[in-house]
Protein backbone atom coordinates (compact mmCIF):
# COMPACT_ATOMS: atom_id res chain seq x y z
CA UNK A 1 0.00 0.00 0.00
CA UNK A 2 1.32 3.10 -0.82
CA UNK A 3 2.70 5.59 2.49
CA UNK A 4 -0.69 8.42 1.11
CA UNK A 5 -3.23 6.00 1.16
CA UNK A 6 -2.09 4.48 4.50
CA UNK A 7 -1.92 7.91 5.76
CA UNK A 8 -5.48 8.57 5.27
CA UNK A 9 -6.48 5.40 6.27
CA UNK A 10 -4.61 6.41 9.48
CA UNK A 11 -6.64 9.59 9.41
CA UNK A 12 -10.21 7.80 9.36
CA UNK A 13 -9.09 5.05 11.82
CA UNK A 14 -8.29 8.27 14.38
CA UNK A 15 -11.12 10.95 13.34
CA UNK A 16 -13.79 7.25 13.93
CA UNK A 17 -11.89 6.84 17.44
CA UNK A 18 -11.70 10.32 18.83
CA UNK A 19 -15.82 11.19 17.35
CA UNK A 20 -17.21 7.65 16.67
CA UNK A 21 -20.23 7.98 14.85
CA UNK A 22 -23.86 6.10 16.24
CA UNK A 23 -22.25 6.35 19.79
CA UNK A 24 -25.69 5.96 21.60
CA UNK A 25 -28.54 3.88 21.23
CA UNK A 26 -30.61 4.28 18.72
CA UNK A 27 -34.78 5.14 19.85
CA UNK A 28 -36.98 2.10 19.65
CA UNK A 29 -34.09 -0.61 18.99
CA UNK A 30 -35.22 -3.76 19.30
CA UNK A 31 -32.32 -5.94 18.82
CA UNK A 32 -29.28 -6.04 21.21
CA UNK A 33 -26.00 -7.95 21.49
CA UNK A 34 -22.96 -7.45 23.97
CA UNK A 35 -19.37 -8.32 23.01
CA UNK A 36 -16.19 -7.97 24.54
CA UNK A 37 -12.31 -8.90 23.84
CA UNK A 38 -10.74 -10.01 26.83
CA UNK A 39 -7.15 -9.63 25.23
CA UNK A 40 -7.63 -6.06 24.93
CA UNK A 41 -10.00 -5.39 27.52
CA UNK A 42 -12.60 -3.68 24.96
CA UNK A 43 -16.37 -4.04 25.42
CA UNK A 44 -19.42 -3.04 23.57
CA UNK A 45 -23.50 -3.13 22.81
CA UNK A 46 -24.49 -3.08 19.59
CA UNK A 47 -28.37 -1.71 18.85
CA UNK A 48 -30.17 -2.22 16.07
CA UNK A 49 -33.34 -1.09 15.04
CA UNK A 50 -35.10 -3.34 12.80
CA UNK A 51 -38.25 -2.76 10.51
CA UNK A 52 -38.98 -5.71 8.76
CA UNK A 53 -35.46 -6.88 7.00
CA UNK A 54 -33.87 -3.54 7.13
CA UNK A 55 -31.47 -2.32 9.74
CA UNK A 56 -33.52 1.28 10.44
CA UNK A 57 -31.03 2.38 13.20
CA UNK A 58 -27.78 0.93 14.39
CA UNK A 59 -25.72 2.52 17.16
CA UNK A 60 -23.22 1.20 19.95
CA UNK A 61 -21.82 1.84 23.16
CA UNK A 62 -18.84 0.61 25.39
CA UNK A 63 -15.63 0.89 25.39
CA UNK A 64 -12.24 -0.26 24.16
CA UNK A 65 -8.85 0.52 22.02
CA UNK A 66 -9.08 3.02 18.99
CA UNK A 67 -8.92 0.20 16.52
CA UNK A 68 -12.17 -1.12 18.67
CA UNK A 69 -14.15 1.96 18.89
CA UNK A 70 -13.38 3.16 15.11
CA UNK A 71 -14.29 -0.11 13.70
CA UNK A 72 -17.93 -0.13 15.57
CA UNK A 73 -18.22 3.55 14.25
CA UNK A 74 -17.43 2.69 10.50
CA UNK A 75 -19.65 -0.43 10.61
CA UNK A 76 -22.43 1.80 12.22
CA UNK A 77 -21.98 4.15 9.42
CA UNK A 78 -21.87 1.39 6.55
CA UNK A 79 -24.67 -0.70 7.57
CA UNK A 80 -27.55 1.71 7.78
CA UNK A 81 -30.25 1.47 5.78
CA UNK A 82 -28.72 -2.18 4.69
CA UNK A 83 -30.96 -4.89 4.72
CA UNK A 84 -29.94 -8.42 7.11
CA UNK A 85 -28.46 -10.18 3.81
CA UNK A 86 -26.45 -7.07 2.61
CA UNK A 87 -25.01 -6.88 6.16
CA UNK A 88 -24.33 -10.43 6.06
CA UNK A 89 -22.09 -10.02 2.73
CA UNK A 90 -20.41 -6.96 3.57
CA UNK A 91 -19.22 -8.90 7.29
CA UNK A 92 -18.24 -11.59 4.81
CA UNK A 93 -15.65 -9.23 3.33
CA UNK A 94 -14.61 -6.91 6.04
CA UNK A 95 -13.71 -9.97 8.24
CA UNK A 96 -11.57 -11.68 4.87
CA UNK A 97 -9.79 -8.50 4.88
CA UNK A 98 -8.70 -8.20 8.52
CA UNK A 99 -7.66 -12.03 8.50
CA UNK A 100 -6.31 -12.17 5.49
CA UNK A 101 -5.38 -9.15 4.28
CA UNK A 102 -6.44 -7.43 0.67
CA UNK A 103 -6.03 -9.92 -1.90
CA UNK A 104 -9.81 -11.18 -1.45
CA UNK A 105 -11.17 -8.13 -0.82
CA UNK A 106 -11.67 -5.11 -3.66
CA UNK A 107 -10.88 -1.94 -1.42
CA UNK A 108 -12.57 0.19 -3.74
CA UNK A 109 -15.68 -1.40 -2.99
CA UNK A 110 -15.30 -0.87 0.64
CA UNK A 111 -15.01 2.79 1.30
CA UNK A 112 -14.56 4.07 4.33
CA UNK A 113 -13.91 0.69 5.60
CA UNK A 114 -11.17 0.04 3.38
CA UNK A 115 -9.35 1.99 6.65
CA UNK A 116 -9.22 -1.04 8.69
CA UNK A 117 -7.08 -2.71 5.65
CA UNK A 118 -4.34 -2.27 7.52
CA UNK A 119 -5.29 -4.42 10.88
CA UNK A 120 -4.39 -7.72 9.13
CA UNK A 121 -0.93 -7.27 9.71
CA UNK A 122 -0.94 -6.83 13.68
CA UNK A 123 -2.75 -10.29 14.35
CA UNK A 124 -3.15 -9.24 18.13
CA UNK A 125 -5.39 -6.27 16.80
CA UNK A 126 -7.95 -8.03 14.28
CA UNK A 127 -10.19 -9.48 17.33
CA UNK A 128 -10.10 -5.79 18.14
CA UNK A 129 -11.44 -4.26 15.02
CA UNK A 130 -13.57 -7.55 14.49
CA UNK A 131 -15.06 -7.28 17.83
CA UNK A 132 -18.04 -5.07 16.54
CA UNK A 133 -18.99 -6.89 13.42
CA UNK A 134 -19.07 -10.53 15.20
CA UNK A 135 -21.27 -8.34 17.65
CA UNK A 136 -23.59 -6.63 15.47
CA UNK A 137 -23.94 -10.17 13.55
CA UNK A 138 -25.35 -11.95 17.08
CA UNK A 139 -27.67 -8.78 17.15
CA UNK A 140 -28.98 -9.23 14.07
CA UNK A 141 -29.55 -13.05 14.04
CA UNK A 142 -31.91 -12.03 17.36
CA UNK A 143 -29.62 -14.63 19.54
CA UNK A 144 -28.67 -11.25 22.01
CA UNK A 145 -25.68 -13.79 23.18
CA UNK A 146 -22.22 -12.44 24.71
CA UNK A 147 -19.71 -12.13 21.89
CA UNK A 148 -16.62 -13.22 23.29
CA UNK A 149 -13.32 -13.06 20.88
CA UNK A 150 -11.71 -16.01 22.72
Amino acid sequence: MNPELRDLYQEVVIDHSRKPRNFRKPEGANRSAEGMNPLCGDEIKVHLKLAGDVIEEIGFEGAGCAISKASASLMTTALKSKTKAEAEALFQRVHSMLTSGQGNVRLEELGKLAALSGVWEFPARVKCASLAWHTMRSALDGAGTRVSTE
